[in-house]
This record gives structure tokens, sequence and C-alpha cells, in this order.
């Protein structure tokens, strides 16, 4: 071996071994010269399987998607009458001339049926005005009793016409609607080509921020419907709950004045307090755990006019990594989980690269931290309310075989892969050999 590239590897070793007692920072790969050692200053932390059950985080496995029939109202056979209904009415000689023929209506809505007759609409305190008999009430009946209602008015009551001769038609022409408030925070784009849906904001391009007006008819008032006609169940950006404003009361001076003095009186050192429910909000979990079952009724889900659907978006479900890979902040997935090894995945990082070692001349070998030897250690910093931020240690060679290893990340969670003592003054003393050994033309 060249004696130069000999003497600089004992030197190397020896640089190493200072850096190690004298170093309390690191160095980016970028800037650090050939041969420092990336040693940082060491972090206690707890060991992974160390650390107690209810600081692991739940498994999102367990949950269960709620059956979407919990979403809407029962469906009925029977459609009864009330303030807002549209009836078309024939009544002959009376609202039309002898012999003339009936209008007929073709609705808006391909659903519904053509309807016979004049529009009469039931009036707010559930009647029919209608020429020469008194107010009929019709609320709460079905079409079939507001026909018979209509004709003892003026073949029995006032004797207008003769019974069992008459020509009276009753037909639902325009069923009532409840008009309801979507607001989503959902990203993404959906098709706005609903004819009851009125969008502003900025609705149609992105659900960011977007909101929608929606007419819901008489029966189909509901939460499902409601969530249909604006673009379906909340994406997987959104968080796994909808909540419903009832009367569209989003706004509590008192609640949020209480809620305010709660979060002022928090003591440095003490612990959050849990913000009670919003008095006049009604949470409707998409997903559940078995032991948080929906204790919603189906009067929670039918919707009324000024009601608000509100959709939160899940933009804090994150995690951050640094270290010896990329810093950044990455979205958490919805629906299922991710551990520590798939996180640095994410980020970038080369989980398991080359069985642990690189070869000479690779850049940021193993999990990406620009060393020969791969760092092997991960602290994951986690916030853990009313005890603070715990600092728990992976060991990421043996996370690849012990499931025991593989923490599952939660939102929040701040990654940071280091080297070992050991792998910090490993790869000081062969980054610096590498260096001589180009430097030096190689070995004679």
């Amino acid at each position: 071996m060249n004696p130069i590239v000999r003497t600089n590897a004992v030197a190397a070793a020896l640089l190493a071994a200072t850096l190690l007692t004298t170093t309390s920072g690191c160095f980016h790969a970028r800037t650090r010269p050939p041969g420092y050692a990336s040693v940082c200053q060491d972090i206690p932390a707890v060991p992974v399987n160390q650390l107690p059950p209810e600081y692991l985080g739940r498994s999102k496995d367990d949950l269960i998607e709620i059956p979407f029939t919990r979403l809407r109202r029962t469906p009925t056979d029977v459609y009864q009458l009330a303030e807002d209904d549209v009836l078309g009415v024939y009544i002959e000689g009376v609202l039309s001339g002898d012999n003339e023929a009936p209008p007929v209506n073709f609705p808006e809505d391909p659903s519904q049926p053509p309807s016979i007759g004049f529009p009469i609409p039931v009036r707010e305190d559930g009647t029919l005005a209608l020429p020469l008999v008194a107010p009929i009430k019709v609320s709460g009946m079905t079409v079939t009793q507001a026909t018979d209602a209509i004709r003892k008015a003026y073949t029995i009551d006032k004797k207008i016409l003769k019974e069992n001769e008459d020509r009276i038609i009753v037909t639902l022409l325009k069923r009532r609607e409840v008009r309801v408030l979507v607001i989503r925070e959902e990203a993404g784009n959906i098709q706005n080509n609903s004819s009851n849906r009125q969008p502003f904001g900025d609705a149609g391009q992105s659900k960011h921020g977007s909101g929608y007006t929606v007419d819901l008819p008489a029966y189909e008032n509901d939460l499902l419907h409601a969530l249909n006609e604006t673009g379906g169940l909340p994406g997987k950006d959104a968080e796994n709950e909808v909540y419903i404003f009832k009367g569209g009361n989003l706004g509590d001076p008192a609640f949020e004045q209480m809620v305010a003095q709660m979060m002022l009186n928090v003591g440095p050192c003490e612990c959050r307090p849990e913000i009670p429910e919003h008095p006049d909000a009604i949470r409707i979990p998409i997903r559940y755990y078995p032991d948080a079952i929906p204790t919603f009724t189906e009067e929670d889900i039918i919707l009324n006019d000024g009601d608000i659907v509100y959709i939160k978006s899940r933009d804090a479900e994150k995690f951050y990594t640094g270290g010896q890979i990329e810093g950044g902040e990455h979205l958490l997935p919805r629906d299922y989980d991710i551990n520590v090894l798939q996180a640095i995945a994410i980020a970038g990082g080369d989980v398991g690269g080359n069985g642990g070692l690189s070869s000479f001349g690779r850049r940021g070998g193993g999990a990406g931290g620009g060393g020969i030897i791969p760092p092997s250690r991960a602290i994951v910093l986690r916030d853990v309310p009313c005890v603070g931020e715990i600092p728990i240690e992976v060991d990421l060679k043996a996370a690849i075989t012990d499931p025991s290893q593989r923490l599952l990340i939660q939102p929040g969670d701040t990654i940071l892969v280091r080297y070992t003592k050991c792998e910090g003054v490993s790869n000081a003393a062969l980054n610096l050999l590498q260096f001589n050994f180009l430097v030096g033309g190689g070995l004679n």
C-alpha cells in the first residue's frame, strides 16, 4: 500500500476519535470536509420495545366503515303533503271550462312523472286556496286523501258539483325542498353538473374551502343525499367524520369565550384541557373503532332548512423528517398505518439498501446520510398529551426483521435518522481513506 495512504488512514481514525469527543453538532453532507465524522450530540431516548402501550398509538386497521344506510333517512312509499308542496289541480267547470282538457306539466326532474292540473301551492298553514270553497286542510295527507278532501268540499259541503259526476284530478306537481349549506375543505376537483347545487367560493375548481347551497327534495333531505350532491363521501384528505350544525348555528359567543378562558388558564406545565363539544354540533363518524360505536339517531342526519354540513380537512395530520434524510413534512394516510420504515421510504430514504453497506463512491448510502455505512438509528419525537415530548429510539436494522421495532407513525411525529457513534467514527475513517485513495492514485 502507498505509505501516504497508510499514514492518512491512521490519521483518519485518530481524527474521527477526536471529533467523537469534541463535536456537539453536525455538518451538512454538502459542507463537511472529507473524513469529517457525522457524529451528533447524543439524544437520550426510550427504546421502542420498552414504550408503554398507551404511547404507541392505535392501529387504523381496527377502524370499521359505517354502513351508508345509516347516513340516510328511512325510505317511504307514502308521500305526505306539507307546506311548499305544489299540487296540480283540475276541477272541470271551476278551474277550467266545460269539456276543456286539463293542462299537462312535465317536471324538470326526469325521475318524476308528468302532472295534470293547474299549480296550487300548499300554504304555510297547510291548506289549499281554491275558488268558491273555504281553505282545505291537506297537510299530512297523501295525494289521494287530498283528492277526497277537495271532492267532499265541492260536492257534499258546498254542493257546487254533483256527487259522482264531478271531474276532479289532483297530482303532485312539485315536491317541497329543504335548502342546506355544505362546506367542504378537501382538495381535489369536482364536477358541478347538478341543477339543484349552487356553488360559491372556488367550487367547481377545487373543494378546498368551497361551499354549496343544496336544495334537497322532501324525504331525500338527509346527510347521504347532501354529500352525494356535492362530490360524495369525504375524500382521503378529509377527516373521518362529518359535522352537522342544526339551524346553521356555527357561532356561539358564550361557548367560544368559555373555550378561550380554559386555554388562557393553562399553566406552562399543565395538561391541555379537553375542549368540550360544540353545543350545536352533531358529529357523524365515517369510520370508527369497535369500542366507540356511533350513537347518532336518524333524526340527527335528517336535514332541515338552514342546517350546515361541514367536512374538515386533515391538513394537520402530518409527520416530519430530518437528520440523515432530507427534511420535510409529509401527509399521513387517512385509512391505513405506516410504520417508521415506510415513513423513511416516503421521505426518500433507502431502508436496508445493500445489506447496510454501500460501495465506495455511492453518495447517501443506506438511509441517505452521505456516509459509506448507512445510519441505523432513528429517533421519533412524539408529543404525548399531559406528558410532553417523548424521544423514542428505533433500531432500523432490527426493524427489518423485528416487528416490535416498527413503530406506527402518528400525527405530529418527527423522525430523525442518525448515525450511532460507531457508525460515525467508521464513516469518518472510511471517507478520509476513500478521499486519499482517489488523490493518491490507488494502491501500489
